[in-house]
C-alpha cells in the first residue's frame, strides 16, 4: 500500500503526510509538479526526522507515476466520491491518491481512479485538511488489510 499525493501545494502538508507514512511503514509517491521546493525548510520542519526514514518516490508527471505502477489500483479520495471509506473494500496493493489542496485533481485523473472514496463529514463542512484525510483513510485502509505495524 502506498499513498501518492498529485501536485502538492503546502509542504507542511506533505511533511506531515510522509512524517504519516513513515512511522506505518507505507511509502509515499509525490507526483510532480509540486507548488513549492521540494526541499524547503516547511517540509523538513513538519516531517522533521521522519523524512530519514520514509520511502519517497518523485515522478515528473501523472504518466510517469502510472507508468511505474502498471495494474495497480489507485484509490483517489475526493468530496465528490461515491463510497464512504469505511464501506470501501480496500486491498493490500492499493495507492491511495490525494489531490492538490487547492484544486483536487483534473477530471482525467478522477476518471482514472479505480475507486473514489469519501469520508462522511456534515453537510456545511466542505472539506477536511488533505494530511488529515489521508492519515484518516491510510488508517482504514491499514485495519482492513491488517498491515498496520506490529507492536
Amino acid at each position: 500500500m502506498r499513498l501518492a499525493l498529485y501536485q502538492p501545494d503546502i509542504p507542511q502538508n506533505v511533511g506531515t503526510l510522509l512524517r504519516t507514512a513513515a512511522c506505518f511503514g507505507v511509502g509515499v509517491d509525490v507526483i510532480e509538479p509540486c507548488g513549492f521546493p521540494f526541499s524547503t525548510k516547511a517540509l523538513q520542519r513538519s516531517g522533521m526526522d521522519y523524512l530519514d526514514i520514509v520511502n519517497v518516490k518523485r515522478h515528473v508527471s501523472w504518466d510517469a507515476f502510472l507508468d511505474v505502477y502498471p495494474g495497480h489500483r489507485i484509490c483517489l479520495m475526493t468530496t465528490k466520491g461515491a463510497v464512504s471509506h469505511t464501506d470501501a473494500m480496500f486491498e493490500d496493493q492499493d495507492i491511495l491518491l490525494l489531490g492538490r489542496e487547492s484544486k483536487g485533481v483534473p477530471e482525467e485523473v478522477h476518471q482514472r481512479a479505480d475507486l473514489r472514496v469519501k469520508i462522511p463529514m456534515i453537510p456545511k463542512a466542505r472539506s477536511l485538511n488533505v494530511a488529515i484525510s489521508g492519515a484518516i483513510v491510510l488508517s482504514e485502509a491499514l485495519r482492513q488489510t491488517r498491515r498496520f505495524p506490529e507492536i
